[in-house]
């Protein structure tokens, strides 16, 4: 049973552990509050990607290609809610010292960020597209890809949440706190720009 999946958790794993906006913000979540405070993050954006595949599978991808302005709009937010959150990584300090950000991101917002997120889309239907012969029909392919994906996507966002409080502990100073903010809030704002490449 496993044999003919193995390609698609091999697909959907380089897929979500690749550097995205997702893998950014659970690196910081790491760094500034551990796994544990991280949790909600970290499963709301596997359960947005795991949502976003599937109805990607199902046919909801065509909606959207049918309706620019639907997608356009998608875009807008989602652009302007990474970089409201660039500016409060950015603008954070050590832990202990931090007002700036003083919780972590909910579950919502993990899930959100998938939901607005061109790449997350393009995995689906890159998915839909490559495995389809995996499924008898839409509902079985959807179902296929959301929990291949949401499970993947739970480990290759945890293994980010993990590096996160690995660079934490090699921190010693605020102004390293800083510095480490700061890549990571840019790394984050520059995630934006190939959401808007061929747009």
């Amino acid at each position: 049973m496993l044999q003919p999946i193995f390609p698609l958790i091999l697909f959907a794993f380089v897929a979500t552990v690749t550097p995205g906006i997702a893998t950014t913000l659970s690196t910081a979540s790491g760094a500034q509050f551990g796994f544990r405070r991280s949790v909600p993050l970290l499963i709301g954006s596997a359960a947005g990607l795991a949502t976003v595949t599937a109805a990607a599978a199902a046919g909801l991808a065509g909606l959207l290609l049918a309706m620019p302005s639907l997608q356009l709009t998608m875009k807008i937010i989602g652009s302007l809610y990474l970089i409201w959150l660039a500016i409060k990584i950015g603008r954070a300090g050590p832990p202990n010292l931090d007002v700036a950000m003083a919780k972590p991101n909910s579950f919502f917002g993990g899930a959100g960020i998938q939901w607005m997120n061109p790449k997350g889309w393009a995995m689906g239907l890159g998915a839909a597209a490559s495995f389809a012969a995996l499924a008898d029909g839409p509902g079985q392919l959807a179902l296929l890809l959301g929990s291949t994906f949401g499970l993947t996507a739970a480990v290759s966002l945890s293994i980010w949440c993990v590096a996160g409080m690995v660079l934490a502990r090699l921190l010693e100073t605020e102004w390293q706190w800083r510095a480490l903010n700061i890549v990571l809030a840019l790394v984050l704002a520059a995630s934006i720009i190939p959401m808007w490449r061929g747009a």
